[in-house]
């Protein structure tokens, strides 16, 4: 019988030591606070010397850029509140501050699950931002959904991601279903006597998906789709498109791809001499590049997340009856700049918001318990210099349903092109011109 027992012993020593030699992903960064988190030293809610948020960022692979942004922006916004003392918890009676930790996900998504039930298990976080991107993101809700922890999502504008019964997951990008939406309500409320829309676009899979969205939306707004037809990826001769665009007469052109196939279109839209109020493409627009087209860039329009031009102020969220919350557009702008000696574009302007949308959850709810810190993003409606936000409680429970795409428009100012907010309203800074005055 003893032999038996030390057999067992034995093989339970050696299944506990395979067990830690397993391979985790290792730590790439640090918080900026002097405390390192570890999974010893995180201390309970109930008596929290601070909160740790955990993510992963895409400090290797193709979302290198765009991450980099994201996590820069995260990290001002945790400065930012820490400076102030830390986030106020009511239960506490005291302001805690925010640490933080995150491992490269090297851009896949395998390893952003590894990452993701490590950050819970292992490190303790309290709570989690995403990754950057949609794909990386659905990899981590599900882990996030798995043990409970409230997660802000950023950097990530797929639909799919909140059909799957998810409780915890909140997105903060306006969906890809409404990427050109409003560039509709744009064009109904500007020139209320367009009646037809062509709608031509890159065959790819998100440019289609943002296309169908358009055109449900515009027949719903009662508008005519007088052509909706896709091209290939790579395309480079539109004559043909364009042909049936003029044969077609609409009032409006919407659409796209990416940047070289729009800003072709763009081109040779400007050349065959369109006459229409409305030209709105996907991403090419939004690129600093494109005013390198000179002329024919001129009054094209086409959507971002976020601009440092956008007007999101106290103003507009007293008109709207709800909070400002968070620093002003030209707070965030100025800050970014003078810590990291450029302007801030979209990406990095959603990773602040992920923190600041995370501090105003706390502090409604007055604790760290991840449950009622849930119920307060679920109820929060507010508006901050991303913009106003909201979530969606039905069917796709955590979608965003109040953030609008910001619309902009290459207008002229001093010889020089230059990019302007034109939607919403209550972030506009300066008024749509139509596409058709430039001839």
């Amino acid at each position: 019988m003893k032999k038996i027992l030390v057999v067992l012993l034995l093989l339970s020593v050696l299944l506990v030591g395979c067990a830690q030699q397993t391979v985790q992903p290792s730590a790439t960064s640090t918080p900026t606070t002097q405390t390192t988190p570890s999974a010893t030293s995180t201390p309970s809610t109930s008596a929290a010397e601070k909160i740790l948020i955990g993510f992963s960022e895409s400090k290797t692979g193709k979302f290198n850029a765009e991450s980099k942004e994201q996590t820069n922006g995260f990290l001002l916004w945790m400065e930012n509140v820490n400076a102030e003392g830390g986030i106020y918890v009511k239960d506490l009676g005291k302001k805690v501050k925010v640490s933080y930790t995150s491992y490269d996900d090297e851009s896949s998504g395998e390893r952003v699950q590894q990452i993701y039930a490590k950050l819970i298990s292992e490190d303790k976080a309290d709570f989690l931002i995403s990754p950057y991107s949609s794909g990386l993101t659905a990899s981590a809700a599900i882990i996030a959904e798995q043990y409970g922890k409230v997660m802000v999502a950023t950097g990530a504008a797929s639909d799919s991601i909140f059909n799957k019964g998810y409780q915890h997951v909140f997105q903060l990008y306006t969906p890809s279903s409404r990427y050109l939406t409003s560039a509709v309500d744009l064009l109904q409320t500007k020139f209320p006597d367009a009646k037809k829309v062509a709608i031509v676009y890159e065959n790819s899979k998100f440019a289609k998906s943002v296309a169908q969205a358009t055109k449900s939306y515009a027949e719903e707004k009662g508008l005519e789709v007088v052509l909706y037809e896709a091209y290939e990826p790579g395309t480079t001769d539109f004559t043909s498109f364009i042909n049936k665009i003029q044969a077609a007469n609409p009032d409006a052109i919407i659409g796209g791809g990416h940047f070289a196939d729009g800003e072709t279109f763009a081109k040779q839209i400007f050349e065959k001499k369109v006459k229409i109020k409305l030209l709105s493409l996907l991403v090419a627009p939004a690129v600093p590049e494109f005013a390198e087209i000179g002329d024919a860039a001129l009054y094209v329009t086409g959507p971002s997340q976020w601009e440092p031009q956008a007007k999101y102020t106290k103003e507009a969220a007293q008109k709207m009856g709800v909070e400002f919350f968070g620093p002003t557009v030209e707070e965030f702008v100025k800050e970014y700049k003078a810590k990291y000696g450029y302007e801030p574009g979209y990406h990095a302007a959603g990773g602040y918001a992920a923190g600041l949308i995370l501090q105003k959850a706390i502090e409604d709810a007055g604790t760290l318990d991840s449950e009622k810190v849930r119920e307060a993003l679920e109820n929060m409606k507010v508006m901050t210099f991303f913009g106003y936000l909201e979530f969606e409680k039905g069917e796709y429970y955590g979608r965003q349903i109040g953030h609008d795409m910001v619309v902009i428009q290459w207008q002229e100012s001093d010889g020089q092109l230059k990019k302007e907010v034109v939607w919403p309203e209550t972030g506009a800074s300066s008024q749509v011109i139509a596409y058709d005055e430039k001839y």
